[in-house]
C-alpha cells in the first residue's frame, strides 16, 4: 500500500514563565481540536529504543513533561517497505525548552529517553480502535542506527 502526505513535522514553540512563585510551562499556539486520546510512555532506561510506529491516517503530537529524548519521524512512503531514502528528521526535545512536535499522518516515528525518568505525552487524532487498524511498524535499525546515537560536541 503507498501513501502519500504534504505535510512536514513542526515544532510548536512552548514556553517557561517563572516568578517567585513558581513556573508555569506553556505551548499557546497548540489547539487540542483534532486530539482524541492521548497516553504517556517512559522507558525503563535510555538504552531503550522505541520505534518505529506509525499510521497512515492517525497524527500525533509529542510533548515532554519531564526529561529529554531523541524524537525520530520519518515519511512511510510505503507501509510494507518504506525508502531507506527518505528524510530523517531527528528532534531533541527537552522539558527545559517546552513545546509540541506535530507528527503528521503518514509518518512513523520513535524516541529515545536521554535521561532517567523521561516521560512523553502523545495525543492522538485517533481513538484506540481507528489506530489498530492503522498501524505500521518497523525495527529501530530501518533507518540507521546512528540516528540515535547522542553527538559529541
Amino acid at each position: 500500500m503507498h501513501t502519500t502526505h504534504t505535510l512536514e513535522p513542526l515544532f510548536i514553540e512552548g514556553g517557561l514563565a517563572v516568578d517567585d512563585r513558581g513556573s508555569i510551562t506553556f505551548a499557546n499556539d497548540f489547539d487540542f481540536a483534532n486530539v482524541k486520546r492521548f497516553y504517556m510512555v517512559e522507558n525503563v532506561s535510555t538504552d531503550v529504543i522505541r520505534a518505529y510506529h506509525g499510521h497512515v491516517k492517525e497524527a500525533k503530537y509529542v510533548f515532554l513533561p519531564s526529561g529529554s529524548a531523541i524524537v525520530i519521524a520519518v515519511a512511510m512512503d510505503n507501509t510494507k517497505t518504506p525508502s531507506k531514502e527518505n528524510r530523517v528528521y531527528r528532534f531533541v526535545l527537552s522539558s527545559k525548552k517546552p513545546g509540541v512536535l506535530f507528527i503528521p499522518a503518514g509518518f512513523v516515528n520513535g524516541f529515545r529517553s536521554l535521561e532517567p525518568g523521561t516521560r512523553i505525552l502523545f495525543f492522538s487524532t485517533s481513538a484506540l480502535a481507528e489506530s489498530k487498524g492503522d498501524d505500521f511498524r518497523f525495527p529501530s535499525e530501518y533507518w540507521g542506527s546512528e540516528v540515535w546515537q547522542v553527538e559529541n560536541r
